[in-house]
């Protein structure tokens, strides 16, 4: 079988020849990993099953300020503390309710789109193809309000709140539309609604402001027939159902320290294929490489069975993970 051919059995539980994997990793800890290895094309040496490419234009840096960087929405990210990654909003630019009703989210930019998707159909080989539109509802919303007014103005300005989700789904929709023209696979969303325990915004609010727009968003991807996966860090178990209905095929990350693997395998065979659950929070930071190899292979025998999964860390590897545990992880993937 092609990786491709894999991954899509996985989605449709059938039992691939073998599970599926893929790991994507922060920039520093890809720079790690060539260090470690002396390889700088350490990731051809990884057999990705997955390609995939952004539809949302890259960051660009503020030169009058070093770790500062801004995104096409005109926001700000902080990116010289701490988090050098994803980085902290710098200043909000939505201050209050009436602003939030009068936002104009930016354009789509159709040719960015157009040549992001045909290098995915250059360089997809034989790989399951997905374009990505991160930061796609929710964290676009807080990442222009901030996520306290946000979660307030659910409660005390909902219209203002619908007004502005239903602008950033057309933006989202326009985006999709566009992608799913060429030859890809699919269409990944991301947007994190989880804590640790529980959702961020809770199931009700979830459903009356996140739900409906998500159901349309997922839907163009089904009428093309391509699947719909998502990206969602936390704790979803309340709504795992409502995005079964709304047709998600893949769930992504599914982090082992939420969700018992053994039961959720059960409640979601042949519903919803999981991406993730080894973890960059409780294991591979902290376990030795033996104990990565073990439990990787555990892992796989239990989720894999039967299709319905694709190995992978929970999460991009961050840089705190020891360049040995990766190699113990992605042996096992490829044993």
């Amino acid at each position: 079988m092609t990786n491709r051919e894999r991954v899509i059995a996985a989605i449709n539980f059938r039992q691939p020849d073998k599970t599926p994997y893929n790991v994507f990793f922060t920039k520093e800890m890809l720079e790690k990993m060539i260090r470690h290895t002396g390889n700088a094309d350490y990731l051809s040496t990884i057999d990705n099953h997955i390609t995939k490419i952004s539809l949302r234009k890259a960051q660009t840096p503020v030169f009058e300020r070093e770790g500062f960087f801004i995104d096409e929405f005109d926001i700000v990210w902080n990116k010289s503390g701490v988090d050098k990654d994803i980085g902290v909003v710098d200043e909000y630019i939505i201050k209050d309710a009436k602003q939030l009703s009068d936002y104009t989210p930016p354009p789509v930019d159709e040719d960015f789109i157009r040549s992001q998707c045909k290098l995915l159909e250059e360089t997809k080989g034989n790989n399951f193809a997905i374009a990505s539109i991160g930061f796609t509802l929710f964290e676009r919303a807080w990442s222009l309000c901030s996520m306290e007014d946000l979660l307030g103005y659910m409660l005390t300005d909902p219209d203002a709140v619908e007004c502005l989700f239903t602008k950033l789904t057309e933006r989202c929709l326009k985006q999709a539309e566009i992608a799913l023209e060429y030859d890809i696979d699919g269409i990944i969303y991301g947007d994190d609604w989880g804590q640790q325990r529980g959702m961020i915004m809770g199931p009700h609010l979830w459903r009356k402001f996140i739900k409906p727009y998500y159901s349309k968003m997922f839907g163009i991807v089904k009428s093309k027939d391509k699947y719909v996966l998502h990206h969602s860090c936390g704790d979803l178990k309340e709504v795992i159902d409502d995005l079964e209905q709304i047709g998600l095929d893949v769930y992504q990350t599914f982090q082992p320290e939420i969700y018992d693997i053994r039961e959720y395998k059960e409640k979601l065979r042949n519903k919803m294929t999981v991406w993730g659950a080894i973890s960059t929070q409780a294991d591979l930071p902290f376990k030795s490489p033996e104990e990565i190899f073990e439990l990787t292979k555990e892992t796989i025998k239990i989720l894999g069975e039967g299709g319905g999964y694709i190995a992978a860390p929970t999460h991009e590897v961050p840089a705190d993970v020891p360049p040995e545990n990766i190699d113990a992880m992605i042996r096992a993937f490829k044993e």
